[in-house]
């Protein structure tokens, strides 16, 4: 089996019918999980075209299935039935190393509890995803300090996570799912642990990202917290609802 490396070869195999410019396209979705002697449905049929530079939230209740597609879009979990293709890699066909490799490669994951070594430096922190891809020292260092420039962090790359705030944190985090330079960033409730203040200037930070051409996809369950994407998917009993623009202020 020939491994097609290059972009533009991947995304000329997509279906005719899906933008050139989709990063993310899921057709006909469905995850079930069978519990004892019950088989719960947590994903039915789930269609979603998500295009370069889209900031996008993905809501609903719980129970929802905004979980299950945010790990099924994240490459942590396969599905039932359905397609999914990510940056033009027909992800819903492979197999657990190559899900783990185009993971590493194409998706930066900021998590509501950041996730973090403790005993790491934020310098060694955002380096991680480089040591997984087997960047070489002088690069990944290069690629780490700027990335920690990028989110306003360049005077604390020496501060390990008990020395910065919340917010410091989940800027290391974000700093972290940047440096890879992947297809999206996949943010799961980024501010559920930050005041009202800290969140904001997450959001604002995301914004900004957004601005420089980053594809984002935000899943939260509040509203003030979606209003900041262009663009929401709500999700009820394991189907899409609602998908609509968002209007973005003057």
């Amino acid at each position: 089996m020939t491994t097609i490396t290059d972009t533009a070869e991947r995304m000329a195999m997509l279906p005719p019918d899906v933008p050139r410019d989709a990063v993310i396209v899921v057709r006909n979705l469905h995850r079930h999980y069978v519990m004892g002697s019950e088989t719960v449905h947590a994903l039915r049929g789930v269609d979603l075209t998500l295009r370069k530079n889209e900031f996008i939230a993905i809501m609903g209740p719980s129970g929802s299935g905004k979980s299950t597609l945010m790990n099924l879009i994240g490459c942590l979990d396969s599905p039932s039935e359905g397609e999914y293709w990510l940056n033009g890699y027909r992800v819903s066909e492979l197999h657990d190393d190559e899900l783990a490799r185009i993971r590493n490669k194409e998706i930066g994951f900021v998590f509501q509890t950041f996730n973090l070594l403790p005993r790491a430096t934020a310098l060694q922190n955002v380096e991680l995803p480089m040591i997984y891809a087997g960047v070489g020292t002088k690069e990944r260092r290069e690629a780490a300090m700027g990335a920690l420039d990028r989110v306003g962090l360049g005077t604390r790359v020496s501060h390990k996570p008990n020395e910065l705030s919340g917010g410091q944190r989940q800027r290391v985090a974000i700093a972290r799912a940047l440096v890879n330079r992947p297809s999206i960033i996949l943010a799961d409730e980024p501010t559920g642990n930050l005041d009202s203040v800290t969140s904001e200037e997450i959001l604002q930070l995301f914004e900004r990202l957004h601005d420089e051409g980053q594809t984002i996809v935000l899943v939260t369950h509040e509203h003030d917290i979606a209003a900041h994407a262009r663009r929401q998917v709500h999700l009820k009993d394991g189907r899409v609802e609602r998908d609509f623009e968002t209007k973005r202020d003057a």
